[in-house]
């Protein structure tokens, strides 16, 4: 059964500029400018408010199916994180994982080289995504951080770093190497702690 109208939502927060332009989406903050295409979604996307008071973006939804409906909380969602990367921006925290062979993390232009995994002579490289920044944790022992504005783009860093120690050809319940995300969220601001 289709729904008439699938309505919803998000409140700009003070401080971000959003633009909306047939369903391409930028905003902006203190942090910088994501943009974001949602043309693949048939939906309306609009701005509605004053300035003055709140600002909305209303995502509408005509005549959908149940597939269709949920794209109105995803978009939303994918916003409401740009709206957080424009100014917080995201953090993820991960940590090496060993028993025997320390593995081996450095930094060369912005490509992140991982030696002596399991004691393996081969160097793997995972390219940094442009605008995530990469930092070795000082106050913690085998730690990295991989900070940015796009959650996408710290993620997925995040993801290819994880799978280049992926094991194979063992038994992964004794094989626990490995760099794994140990802690993911928002950029704490100095007022949260």
């Amino acid at each position: 059964m289709k729904t008439v109208l699938a309505s919803r939502s998000i409140e700009i927060p003070k401080g971000v500029d959003v633009e909306v332009n047939s369903r391409e989406v930028t905003v902006t903050g203190t942090r910088g400018t994501l943009k974001r295409n949602f043309k693949h979604i048939s939906m309306d996307l609009r701005i509605t408010g004053s300035k003055e008071t709140k600002q909305y973006i209303r995502v509408d939804l005509w005549f959908a199916n149940r597939k269709e409906l949920a794209c109105v909380r995803t978009v939303c969602s994918h916003i409401d994180n740009m709206f957080i990367g424009v100014t917080r921006g995201f953090l993820y925290k991960m940590r090496f994982v060993y028993s025997h062979f320390p593995i081996n993390v450095t930094l060369t232009g912005d490509t992140v080289e991982i030696r002596n995994f399991l004691g393996e002579k081969r160097v793997r490289k995972v390219k940094l995504l442009e605008g995530v920044e990469y930092t070795r944790t000082a106050d913690v022992k085998d730690q990295i951080e991989l900070s940015g504005n796009d959650i996408a783009l710290v993620s997925l860093t995040a993801a290819q770093i994880q799978q280049a120690t992926n094991i194979r050809h063992k038994d992964l319940r004794k094989f626990l190497d490995g760099i794994y995300v140990s802690e993911k969220g928002p950029i704490p601001s100095p007022d949260d702690e």
